[in-house]
């Protein structure tokens, strides 16, 4: 069959929220409520890192949710074009979700959004994705990441049994960054101050894991953030540490110098790749 002749890849369907209300949690971060009547076609599941890819357009084009993205990609220049972006799902109620935003003034597109976003306003999104949730036949749990993964090591940490044990790293500019997490008593949650994102921090959480005596029993790790942080952090744990694949869920949300789509792009490229394809038996 030729590429003409293949059937059009089915387009993915989009809920299209309200937004609900706001709260800025931290200097940093805002949280985001969406809902309304477009809540009922979205299916939450049992993913700790549950995640949705919100569908960003200029407001000056006057577009309104749904949108034909087939329709638009014809129709509008690159630059006009709807953009997404992916987010934790932090909080999923019996009528809304709650969704928490890096703000870093006008940098970005969905930060600003969200530091600026008024009750009544409709967004669309797909989802929800997400691959990980705790494994309660592990003996103790390990979580690392920076502000990108706080939303998901956050519920992953609230939701184990209160009998859970384990040590989550949360790496943040500074001590003002810190939001309450509800934590099983042994679990502790251990905040790095490493000031503003550099080429001298990505190291940070690889070199703290490097300091920690792991507790005798199998460990399962959640392990995500910046792109050259989680390569330290790769090389630590199954390189030093001799963890294996499936103990372990390792992924980066960012990378320090790179736009969004410019980090979305070299994921197909070496410097982009944290862990190779792992490979399927035929």
């Amino acid at each position: 069959m030729s590429i003409a002749e293949r059937p059009a890849r089915p387009s993915r369907p989009q809920h299209v929220l309200e937004v609900l209300g706001t709260e800025r949690i931290a200097p940093s971060l805002v949280r985001v409520r969406l809902g309304g009547g477009g809540f009922a076609t979205f299916e939450p599941n049992a993913c700790t890192d549950a995640y949705v890819k919100l569908l960003f357009v200029k407001p000056e084009l006057g577009l309104e949710p749904p949108y034909d993205l087939a329709a638009l990609r014809e129709s509008l220049d690159p630059d006009d074009r709807p953009v997404t972006r992916t987010y934790t799902v932090r909080e999923v109620h019996h009528d809304s979700i709650a969704i928490d935003f890096v703000v870093h003034g006008d940098e970005g597109v969905a930060g600003p959004w969200a530091a600026r976003a008024q009750p009544g306003e409709r967004i669309a999104l797909h989802g929800p994705g997400g691959g990980f949730a705790p494994d309660p036949s592990a003996d103790w749990h390990l979580f690392a990441g920076d502000e990108s993964a706080l939303p998901a090591i956050s519920r992953a940490i609230e939701a184990l049994p209160a009998h859970a044990r384990g040590v989550a790293l949360v790496e943040v500019r500074d001590a003002s960054e810190e939001i309450a997490i509800d934590a099983p008593t042994g679990v502790e949650v251990r905040w790095l101050h490493r000031g503003e994102p550099s080429h001298g921090s990505v190291r940070l959480l690889a070199e703290t894991v490097a300091q920690l005596s792991f507790p005798a029993g199998r460990v399962q790790a959640f392990v995500h953030g910046e792109r050259e942080s989680m390569k330290a952090m790769r090389d630590e744990l199954f390189g030093r540490r001799g963890l294996e694949r499936g103990q372990v869920s390792l992924s980066g949300y960012w990378a320090l110098g790179r736009t969004e789509d410019r980090f979305q792009a070299e994921k197909r490229d070496p410097v982009g790749q944290i862990l190779p394809p792992e490979r399927v038996a035929s």
